[in-house]
């Protein structure tokens, strides 16, 4: 049985219309700017506030100024005049039977804070040796792929650097992350022989990250900083759907892993599942990614393939993938299609799916098929969705097979 966490914020006091900007999603240049603009602080005192403040910010993850109990007293209280260091307030948070974390973030626009807020799903997935944390990137998605529940639910914005952090941020305050913090007790929740409980961030949530780059890359180079949040670039993964210009930008400015939603061996059928593929089709897609920056076998691309029964399953399309992908270091993670309300799909049989796992190895790749986590509170691959429509518990736990 999945647990809703009774987090009742319908009753919240909403905060009040202001226009003092946050200080989350600033690199130390920008925060330093923002100093002297502000008139916080010098030309030569800026840089020392602005390490000062990102130290709290992304090491200690503190919410309230007056806890900067190195910064003197009149400076917090300017600082505090002048900025907000805000955090998503949680919509909802459920607990799966297996451990999965859901959380509903709520985002009220910073550069406009009478305008309606908006809702993103992300996602915590504790494993032995890892904590995988599932971030969002934009607010619905504009990529329509057919198999996908994001997809139904079209485009509202993108999140800006300060809101794809905010998840991490508050995601590790729910997970006793920051020094001094207390964890859930759910039973292994934080890997063993790990310090942290994220240990592992996926841009794979609702939204293309290609399409938000400037502001994905901003947010991820803050969260791999070496003196912040320190999550190793090696243990970043930003998969996209195919946007071909920013994939030789994201391996050569943000140096993180890469993932591919690949789904089909053939323009064809790929024009259906991934409708980008229209724009950009397999030849450029996979010649780009001949060409990402650091390809080697130490530093492979994912390919993510899901599959759909009787769709992009068989025997032929397996070897067909081996042949396409002939000469880049790559992983395929196979994924079970997991349903959702409406979805005009099945999931091909374990056997199957077996099957199509024996060929690609016997081809020499490795192919894992990816375990579904939290079915019964649709936080598995391809099922966030943000608006407030949701089946009966008895409806979810029919379609995860409870």
């Amino acid at each position: 049985m999945s647990i809703a966490l009774n987090l009742d914020h319908s009753t919240a006091v909403r905060p009040a219309a202001t226009s003092r900007p946050s200080l989350i999603g600033l690199s130390k240049p920008q925060l330093a700017e923002a100093l002297t603009t502000s008139g916080i602080a010098s030309d030569k005192e800026a840089r020392m506030r602005a390490s000062q403040l990102w130290n709290w910010l992304y090491v200690n993850g503190v919410t309230d100024f007056d806890r900067m109990t190195n910064v003197a007293k009149p400076v917090r209280q300017k600082l505090a005049d002048s900025f907000l260091l805000d955090r998503p307030e949680i919509v909802t948070e459920q607990v799966s039977t297996d451990g999965t974390r859901k959380w509903l973030f709520r985002f009220r626009d910073p550069a406009n804070p009478n305008f309606p807020p908006v809702e993103v799903e992300t996602v915590y997935i504790p494993e032995q040796d890892r904590g995988t944390l599932c971030v969002s990137s934009q607010v619905g998605c504009t990529l329509t792929c057919s198999f996908c529940h994001t997809g139904t639910q079209k485009l509202v914005r993108n999140l800006t650097a300060g809101e794809i952090l905010g998840q991490i941020l508050m995601a590790r305050e729910r997970l006793g992350d920051f020094p001094g913090g207390s964890r859930p007790d759910d039973g292994g929740l934080v890997p063993s022989g790990e310090t942290r409980a994220i240990t592992n961030i996926v841009m794979m949530g609702m939204g293309e990250p290609l399409y938000n780059y400037d502001n994905v890359k901003q947010a991820l180079l803050i969260a791999s900083a070496g003196d912040g949040m320190s999550i190793s670039k090696r243990r970043i993964t930003l998969s996209t759907s195919g946007v071909v210009p920013f994939i030789e930008p994201t391996g050569r400015e943000i140096d993180v892993q890469l993932a591919i939603s690949l789904h089909a061996t053939n323009n064809d059928l790929r024009d259906v599942l991934v409708p980008i593929n229209k724009k950009w089709p397999l030849e450029e897609l996979l010649e780009a990614c001949r060409n990402y920056p650091g390809l080697s076998n130490a530093r492979r691309i994912t390919f993510e393939y899901v599959m759909l029964d009787g769709i992009n399953d068989s025997d032929a399309e397996a070897r067909e993938l081996v042949r396409l992908l002939a000469g880049i270091p790559a992983k395929i993670n196979l994924i079970p299609f997991n349903p959702w309300p409406g979805a005009n799909y099945g999931t091909s049989p374990s056997s199957r799916i077996e099957r199509f796992a024996d060929i690609v190895n016997k081809a020499g790749y490795a192919s894992p098929v990816r375990t579904p986590r939290g079915r019964d509170i649709f936080a598995a691959c391809g099922q966030l969705k943000s608006e407030s429509e949701r089946l009966s518990k008895k409806d979810r736990e029919a379609l995860a097979g409870v």
